[in-house]
């Protein structure tokens, strides 16, 4: 959500930065409803205050026996009284139509954002581990965990649709390991507070996160007006809604495991088969609440922290700078894990780093107080990141560390969580 006098006095700065996304033009129109409504608001004071001065007149006029005086004043006030009434649905009229155009206009980019109208645009910063050189054909996770029997689509599809699985035995075992693995680095090392949130939340906690208004189609709500969260992301930053924060208590970090719900509505045809784009899969999620001077070295942080997963489970990856055009509605930077498939022979992402800058907290109210000072307040900066997908972890566990025979080896950072187990094979 956008400051409509930042709006005013950064109108060049926006159109840049909206066009780079693809949008044209956008604060003209804002600023011309804007003057209106401004212009209407300046009018109605002043019919207000002719009306309470009118009214005031028609109290001397009695008093001094006025009668037909004061009748013609009341004729006025009634006439006011009904121009005061347009003017104030009118102003309703223009101030939800700015509503409407605000909340729909995504982050103002960072400067350093490459353009690009797709993820063909998107920069390659680095790449770390080693490719692995199989001596045979190396298979895709869904028929590796086919052949294990332990990935059951055919079951899921049959209770639930498409885009669902039932993970059995040792894989099952694997996924929970994994969140268990996430958590321990991020709370023990990354100094993240664990947090278990709700997975229901209401309007207001998706608005202020930007899921809604624009991307309703991607979720899933009850018919209780509840909304499954699409990612922990949503409940985590809104512990922070409505507050006012110290500044000595920045930064705020949090990670949560949970499920995450999303419709897919615009994947069609794309991943149909196997485990990489599901209505419902597990993430374990980093948001941190950081003073604004802070925000673009949490990002780096941030970042780091998803890419030690990926190290200590030996998994080739490269981290992508995401271009305009890729860049996510709230984000005004962002950076993709990408981890190597060779199922597929390609990188797919695996966690994505955002930062939103105060974008998310103003349509949240989450402020600070600098420490001493009773006034001065500022809106903090949000971030948010996987750390990782897990269901995207065990894809690209299965493929990366299969066997010849079908068996599939465990990395040694997840044989404690395995019960010391090495190897998964259709025995185990």
């Amino acid at each position: 959500m956008f400051d409509l006098k930042w709006i005013r006095e950064n109108s060049a700065l926006l159109d840049d930065s909206l066009s780079k996304r693809g949008i044209a033009n956008a604060s003209a129109n804002i600023i011309e409803i804007d003057t209106e409504r401004r212009a209407l608001q300046t009018e109605l004071q002043e019919s207000q205050g002719h009306r309470n001065e009118t009214s005031r007149k028609i109290g001397e006029a009695i008093s001094n026996g006025l009668a037909d005086k004061a009748e013609a004043l009341k004729d006025e006030v009634a006439l006011l009284k009904n121009k005061i009434q347009d003017m104030e649905q009118l102003e309703r009229d223009l101030s939800a139509k700015l509503q409407s155009l605000l909340e729909v206009l995504p982050n103002v980019l960072a400067s350093d954002i490459p353009e690009g109208n797709s993820e063909d645009n998107n920069e390659e910063l680095r790449c770390w581990g080693s490719i692995p050189d199989f001596s045979f054909k190396p298979l895709q996770h869904f028929e590796i965990g086919e052949h294990l029997g332990m990935m059951d689509f055919d079951s899921a599809s049959k209770m639930s649709g498409s885009r669902f699985v039932i993970l059995k035995g040792s894989l099952a075992r694997l996924e929970r390991a994994l969140a268990q693995f996430m958590l321990d680095i991020h709370v023990n090392d990354g100094g993240y507070t664990e947090v278990s949130p709700p997975l229901l939340v209401r309007d207001e906690a998706l608005y202020g996160t930007g899921q809604l208004p624009k991307f309703s189609h991607d979720l899933f709500r009850t018919t209780e007006d509840y909304w499954l969260i699409p990612t922990a992301e949503v409940p985590l930053t809104n512990i922070f809604s409505d507050k006012i924060i110290s500044d000595s208590e920045l930064p705020m970090r949090v990670t949560a495991h949970s499920s995450c719900f999303r419709s897919e509505a615009g994947a069609s045809g794309r991943d149909t088969r196997g485990m990489l784009r599901q209505h419902q899969f597990y993430k374990v999620e980093l948001v941190s609440i950081v003073h604004p001077e802070e925000s673009a070295i949490e990002l780096e942080r941030m970042t780091k922290c998803a890419e030690s997963v990926m190290q200590r489970l030996e998994l080739p990856y490269r981290v992508m700078l995401l271009c305009s055009g890729d860049t996510g509605f709230a984000s005004t930077k962002t950076y993709d894990i990408e981890v190597w498939l060779p199922g597929e022979n390609k990188y797919r992402e695996i966690s994505s780093c955002s930062n939103t800058g105060e974008f998310q907290a103003r349509r949240m109210k989450t402020r600070f107080r600098i420490d001493g000072e009773k006034k001065g307040l500022a809106y903090v900066h949000t971030l948010n990141g996987s750390g990782v997908a897990i269901g995207r972890a065990l894809i690209a566990i299965l493929e990366n560390y299969q066997r010849e025979d079908g068996a599939v080896i465990i990395p040694n950072a997840l044989r404690p969580y395995m019960n010391g187990l090495k190897v998964i094979d259709v025995n185990v």
